[in-house]
């Protein structure tokens, strides 16, 4: 049988290089077009971590079966939302009244004691500009859409944690199929250290926001700044996103205590910055004796870069993330690629 001629060969070789190049393509535009979906998915893996790191620990004390700690894990973190919610409810509800009765009066506060150093033109001038952007009705309306966007977000997020955790390995395995075989142990050995060094993370951080959040509402309470439990709160919430949480959560507590008098303001900043001093200084290296350690540098790059990206919710996941990626990178590419020993963050955790 004749060998077809060269030309027709080269004609192959260039159709089957274009093909690759277009499935590329394809595939770079639906990654690109569903990055908003593939980050809630990381969203609902950080949960499942969550309730799977519960249910072992409730393995470890009890010898239950995994299905049976599992299902009291999830009950247990659902539960402990709800119980909050039952016993300081009401409270933080007034709390929340008050702030917003109280935040528009300490708005203007502010708005003259600017004025009073010469600078309340140009803040009336930003604030005019951000206004006449968005347009009253379409700021309404965002709003309202962004909240329901939110709410969606979040359920879909947790659910979606709860079913990875109820069938990890089923999931875990079909990822790695998606691998050429030589390289599923690797791979699979990669997936285990990243899950580990994200449990040993929020395990730190989850330690962190408890005594930031604590502190925080201690200090308040204790200046007499009203609503002292949803400022607390609050910080604790927020000390989740490095770097610019704290700098968020202070800023009412700040505008509460400059409607009351300069020097309230300045006491209360003073509290913010000696307990963010307390948690970079002592409270953070102590955690991360048995926790993982990032690179400031990664981790202010990424919160910049993936809150450009997806926005609010991609700062809010961008520390995990971050860790992630970067057990990943070590792991494929530093250690099995470049062949270059390097430790894993949290390999000894």
């Amino acid at each position: 049988m004749a060998d077809p001629p060269q030309g027709r060969i080269e004609d192959r070789v260039f159709i089957r290089r274009v093909l690759i190049v277009l499935a590329l393509a394809t595939l770079f535009f639906l990654v690109w077009y569903l990055r908003s979906l593939l980050l809630m998915l990381f969203g609902a893996i950080v949960v499942a971590t969550v309730f799977r790191a519960l249910a072992d620990r409730i393995v470890r004390l009890t010898g239950w079966r995994e299905g049976a700690a599992l299902a009291l894990a999830i009950s247990l973190a659902l539960g402990a939302v709800a119980g909050l919610f039952a016993l300081f409810g009401q409270q933080i509800a007034m709390q929340l009244d008050t702030l917003r009765e109280t935040l528009p009066v300490a708005w203007r506060s502010f708005e003259e004691r600017i004025g009073d150093i010469g600078l309340g033109d140009q803040l009336r001038q930003i604030v005019e500009g951000i206004r006449q952007s968005s347009g009253s009705f379409a700021s309404l309306s965002s709003a309202i859409l962004s909240v329901g966007n939110a709410v969606a977000e979040v359920l879909v997020v947790l659910f979606g944690g709860i079913f990875l955790a109820l069938q990890p390995r089923f999931y875990r395995t079909g990822a790695i199929k998606l691998v050429p075989p030589r390289q599923r142990s690797v791979v699979a050995e990669a997936m285990d250290e990243s899950e580990g060094a994200l449990r040993l993370w929020l395990k730190g951080q989850l330690i962190a926001m408890v005594v930031v959040g604590t502190l925080t509402g201690v200090a308040m309470w204790a200046l007499r700044l009203p609503a002292a439990l949803v400022l607390g709160l609050l910080a604790g919430l927020l000390e989740f996103v490095p770097f610019i949480g704290p700098i968020v959560a202070s800023i009412p507590a700040i505008l509460l205590a400059l409607a009351v008098s300069p020097d309230l303001a300045l006491w209360v900043t003073l509290a913010y910055v000696a307990i963010q001093q307390f948690e970079g200084y002592l409270l953070t290296p102590l955690v991360q004796q048995y926790a993982v350690q990032l690179p400031s540098v990664n981790l202010l790059f990424s919160l910049v870069g993936l809150g450009m990206l997806f926005g609010t919710l991609g700062v809010i996941l961008a520390a995990p993330l971050t860790v992630v990626i970067y057990v990943l990178v070590k792991r494929l590419y530093v250690i099995e690629a470049l062949r270059t020993p390097t430790p894993i963050p949290g390999e000894n955790g």
